[in-house]
């Protein structure tokens, strides 16, 4: 993989790794809280894209519709799966199985059904990236107090829709030739759309979760775009088999962060997991 592009997919682990800090700011409704931010993602993004059209760079097609329409569903699959496993297994369990399948399924099926082929270094550095993950988060199943099995099967079925939007995103702006702006533009605006009739019915009133949360639904609104466009950027030059694991560094950057931020301990525990993960970027690269 080029250097250029590893560093794309770094800055945009960086741009992670920070809104979802911000994200630990907000108070009140989640719901309230996403709909904002991808309503204000949105936004942003709608002058890009409607300039890429105006110049030519991107074609106003059925396809365009037809992708974003795919990863509306399959990003909203994912926030839905995720949410619902954190009620009913423990978050501790769900959330690292799932940022460690999610990678791993995504660099199996990108092999397997898209025909990418990669080096034996590269795989390397891939499982060592994955690895390294898995060190910072600890084991999950060390931590539960009950019913390990049914967090694993939640993190696990999460971890699939990560892979699955994964590999779409990636064909739409490889095989569909969609630019990454105004493809994401419209993912993110059918989402707002399919959001919005659940926004509309909480109990709690928009403007005050607006008030409540204007700083973090700014910086989000902002950095979730950015990075994920950053991301789809990448995907056009390197494999996504080897994108997929790379971009899973902003745990490690958020995770370290965390221990800085917050005084979150096993600091040594993350420092050990974030060499691992250099070792695996840098396997990548060569």
């Amino acid at each position: 993989m080029q250097p250029i592009t590893v560093a794309i997919i770094l800055v945009a682990a960086v741009a992670h790794a920070m809104w979802n800090l911000a994200s630990k700011y907000k108070r009140g409704d989640t719901l309230l809280f996403v709909w904002t931010y991808t309503g204000t993602s949105a936004l942003l993004c709608i002058p890009i894209c409607i300039a890429l059209v105006i110049t030519g760079q991107q074609v106003l097609h059925w396809l365009l519709a037809l992708g974003a329409a795919v990863s509306a569903v399959l990003h909203i699959a994912y926030s839905l799966i995720l949410q619902v496993g954190y009620d009913r297994a423990e978050l501790s369990v769900v959330y690292p199985v799932a940022r460690g399948t999610g990678p791993f399924l995504t660099m199996l099926f990108a092999v397997l059904l898209m025909g990418e082929h990669l080096t034996a270094v590269a795989m390397l550095g891939a499982f060592l990236i994955i690895a390294g993950i898995l060190v910072v988060t600890g084991n999950p199943l060390r931590r539960t107090s009950h019913h390990p099995l049914q967090g694993v099967v939640w993190g696990t079925t999460t971890g699939a829709t990560i892979a699955g939007y994964t590999l779409w995103d990636s064909y739409s702006v490889t095989s569909l030739h969609l630019a990454p702006v105004s493809y994401y533009t419209g993912t993110l605006l059918l989402q707002g759309i399919l959001l919005t009739p659940s926004a509309l019915r909480r109990q709690h009133p928009i403007p005050t979760a607006i008030r409540t949360n204007a700083i973090p639904i700014l910086i989000v609104g902002v950095l979730s775009p950015l990075a994920y466009i950053l991301i789809l950027t990448a995907m056009q030059t390197a494999p996504v088999a080897l994108v997929a694991p790379l971009r899973e560094s902003s745990i490690i950057i958020g995770s370290l962060l965390a221990c800085w931020l917050f005084h979150e301990d096993h600091l040594a525990r993350r420092i050990t997991g974030a060499v691992i993960v250099l070792t695996g970027i840098l396997a990548v690269c060569s």
